[in-house]
């Protein structure tokens, strides 16, 4: 999940840059780029969810891309890595009930909850499980912050607010005050409560500390989901699950605590865990089925460093069919992500017309991405190629699609020292650079790159997506919200012929191309920065 809507306008682009023998690269093709994203967004391929038709169709025409383009196998003789995953259609129950202090109230489902487990077990419950407020769920000893601090939640159900007490706190000195750290991510508050012990955790939605609606909420945990299929996996608690703010309120009011301003009052160094004098109870049955998906992974030999590398890596995978919408019902995921796929495949191209690299470049089209980074946390549990040998990690994740873009919005700025050197290409573009302008949202932790920083592996997640090169902020900033408000997962993120053009996408890749030439062609070893949580990995 993400993301931005990156933007792009007429004309083409000729790459600059220079390979080791100081010849013109070949030109990313725009033609190329369209084909890839017509083909990969295509009903025919159904949203190219794993586990479905669109998974065999959508890895067979990687596979070919790259054959054809010369690229060696990425995995031995192989194209592919297995990523052995379980799917689990969690259907839960039609209300979740809460009482206590005299009162009941029922939620209903996907209306005002959504729930789920990620135990593979066919029934699972909770039962009268007691209601526990524990703030933003952080235990944070750097931050010296911990919300469960003298708490047994053992058998409990803890309730708690998405995001960190950073944000909207008006304190750049609280966490990192409206950039969104790794404990604001619903990933970590379900880990956190595995490892308090907790039986159940619900998650309280606001649209703007989570970055997306709840009508994301109620398409992305409905139905069937994806995870690694792992032999004696970690204690997950029985029921995971997003509550509406509403829903929230609901059940404060009806506790016999005082919740008046809860997410201030969360936001304290002094907060305290509230029991809120109120059971919880709702169950969940699950379908499973167990299958392997794939990534898929090509390569180019270094001619001096065969041995160290520079990995792409873009998410092939989107959410297939699904609850039908204005009249459809396949998410066919052209921005997201046929758009970073194709770009990927455009840069491979017009690498393997070069001179042959000093360093290898590998390029990594993962599976899952949208079920939780599954196929990039997969690959980082079992790499192909060493951690401590790979030089860095360029992903592509919704590359612009309506024109050029002046900016290159560096999600995660300040992290690591590969923004540097996107910074100077940039320039040679007549680009600037600028940080995320919504850091809250915690895009950093929401695509593949994610995976290789939590490994040390120096990543860089970039594209223009601020300012047109002609049309201007206002313009980017309407269409980025008319995708955010009406095509971001779901069936209406589509190609339109009418409005997509490719010389933006071609101006990132071109960008991102050069990024990793550089680093090929040099002894360069780009580091985390000062404050950034990834830097002890990599000096370990």
């Amino acid at each position: 999940m993400k993301k931005k809507l990156a933007i792009l306008s007429l004309g083409a682009v000729l790459l600059s840059c220079k390979t080791s023998s100081e010849t013109s690269t070949p030109e990313i093709s725009e033609e190329s780029l369209q084909t890839h994203i017509e083909v990969l967004a295509s009903d025919d391929f159904q949203g190219r969810k794993p586990f479905t038709e669109g998974e065999i169709k959508t890895v067979n025409y990687l596979v070919d891309q790259f054959k054809a383009f010369g690229l060696e196998p990425g995995n031995g003789d192989s194209y592919t890595q297995e990523v052995p995953l379980v799917e689990l259609t969690a259907k839960p129950s039609e209300t979740m009930t809460i009482e206590g202090n005299g009162k009941k109230i029922e939620l209903a489902v996907l209306d005002e909850f959504v729930a789920y487990t990620e135990r593979v077990v066919e029934n699972t419950s909770i039962e009268a499980s007691e209601l526990v407020f524990a703030g933003y769920g952080v235990v944070a000893p750097e931050y010296n912050w911990n919300d469960y601090e003298g708490l047994d939640v053992k058998g409990k159900t803890v309730v708690v607010l998405v995001n960190d007490p950073g944000f909207a706190s008006e304190d750049s000195t609280l966490f990192k005050g409206e950039t969104m750290t790794y404990y604001g991510r619903w990933t970590y508050k379900y880990e956190e409560a595995a490892r308090q012990g907790a039986a159940g955790c619900l998650i309280i939605h606001e649209t703007v500390p989570a970055g997306y609606g709840w009508s994301v909420v109620r398409n992305s945990w409905s139905g069937a989901s994806l995870y690694l299929d792992q032999t004696g996996g970690s204690y997950q608690p029985e029921v995971l699950g997003w509550i509406t703010r509403d829903a929230a309120i609901r059940i404060f009011e009806a506790s016999d605590v005082d919740m008046k301003n809860y997410a201030a009052r969360s936001r304290s160094e002094d907060f305290k865990a509230i029991s809120l004098g109120l059971n919880a109870s709702v169950a969940v049955t699950n379908e499973i089925k167990r299958d392997q998906s794939r990534n898929v992974v090509a390569k180019i030999t270094g001619s001096e460093k065969p041995d160290e590398y520079i990995i792409y890596s873009a998410h092939w995978d989107h959410l297939g069919v699904g609850p039908e919408i204005d009249g459809d019902t396949i998410y066919n995921g052209a921005h997201d992500n046929a758009s970073g796929t194709a770009t990927m495949l455009g840069i491979a191209e017009a690498m393997a017309q070069m001179d042959q690299p000093k360093r290898s470049v590998i390029f990594l089209a993962v599976t899952a991405e949208e079920q939780g980074l599954l196929g990039s946390k997969h690959y980082a549990q079992n790499p192909i190629y060493a951690p401590k040998q790979t030089v860095g990690n360029i992903n592509m994740d919704g590359i612009t699609s309506f024109g050029p873009m002046k900016d290159l919005t560096v999600v995660g700025y300040g992290q690591s020292e590969l923004e540097d050197i996107a910074e100077k290409i940039a320039a040679k573009q007549g680009r600037y650079i600028i940080p995320d302008p919504d850091p809250g949202k915690g895009y950093f932790f929401r695509s593949d790159h994610f995976q290789f920083a939590k490994i040390g592996i120096p990543a860089l997640y970039a594209s223009g997506s601020y300012e047109h090169m002609t049309k201007g902020v206002e313009y980017v900033d309407s269409l980025n919200l008319i995708y955010l408000n009406t095509q971001y997962h779901r069936p209406q993120d589509e190609y339109h012929p009418e409005s997509w053009t490719f010389d933006g996408m071609a101006l990132d890749g071109t960008l991102l191309m050069e990024v990793g030439l550089q680093l090929a062609n040099s002894d360069e070893w780009p580091k985390w920065k000062e404050g950034s949580e990834f830097k002890s990995i990599r000096e370990k």
